[in-house]
């Protein structure tokens, strides 16, 4: 099923007959930036208790701070929230979207916040790279480039995707399916944090830099949040932020 590219092309319709997004001086007049994540991605954002946090959600609030903004969250499913951004609803969204070719046509992206990619994990040792995968069924969430990237691969038997990142682990855990591929370093999370699971790590299957979005063509506050973000890396608390969740500096190369 082309489902990633069915939610772009709904997105892409949602645009062109949305209102006109909030400009960078509309939003500094209220004080107030509407971010939207989707609050079931840990490490990236998540609910510890009843509070939101995450490595995206305070990189998301020390750029706001750069910006002089206060932030207003909003938490809804992942393969809503582009579409809700096309809807002019919240005016930024940064929930570990990978920048693609499909998403750029719907969105405007940011500078990315970090470089990460999709791995594979499966109970089988013998199950690391993409040829391994082949006649086995795969597991993934509905809506991100861990699925776009699976369809894919030929070989494999079937892909099953799931409405959540933890559901597609959970059918991994009670063998429903052979391999579920997600991001790496919620992989690693997950391994560390589960040590009697038998989640064995694979390979990479791709590599991918990820981005904050806005409304497409939103350029006024696009270049505010990536001057915010540069002046956030250029200042060290980016690095601190990082190497709190992940032991390491996650941003992307130069």
């Amino acid at each position: 099923m082309q489902l990633f590219k069915a939610v772009v092309t709904a997105l892409a319709l949602c645009t062109a007959f949305a209102t006109q997004a909030r400009t960078l001086d509309e939003v500094k007049k209220g004080g107030k930036i509407l971010v939207a994540t989707e609050g079931q991605f840990a490490p990236f954002n998540y609910f510890k208790g009843t509070k939101l946090t995450g490595f995206e959600v305070e990189v998301a609030e020390l750029v706001a701070k750069k910006m002089g903004l206060a932030i207003e969250w909003k938490t809804l499913g992942f393969d809503a929230l582009l579409t809700g951004l096309g809807q002019n609803r919240w005016d930024v969204v940064i929930a570990s979207h990978g920048v693609t070719e499909e998403r750029a046509k719907a969105v405007t992206f940011t500078a990315p916040h970090y470089c990460s990619g999709g791995m594979i994990i499966a109970l089988d040792p013998a199950i690391k790279s993409a040829k391994d995968l082949a006649g086995k069924v795969v597991a993934v969430q509905t809506g991100t480039s861990y699925l776009e990237n699976v369809q894919k691969l030929s070989t494999i038997k079937e892909m099953k995707n799931f409405p959540t990142d933890v559901d597609a682990r959970s059918a991994l855990s009670s063998r429903r399916v052979d391999a579920w591929v997600t991001d790496r370093f919620v992989a690693k999370e997950v391994v560390e944090k589960n040590p009697g699971a038998g989640l064995k790590l694979g390979e990479m299957l791709f590599i991918e830099r990820i981005a904050a979005a806005v409304a497409k063509d939103n350029s006024s506050l696009a270049a505010a949040w990536n001057k915010a973000l540069g002046e956030v890396m250029a200042d060290g608390s980016y690095a601190t932020v990082s190497k709190k969740y992940f032991k390491e500096d996650v941003r992307c190369p130069n």
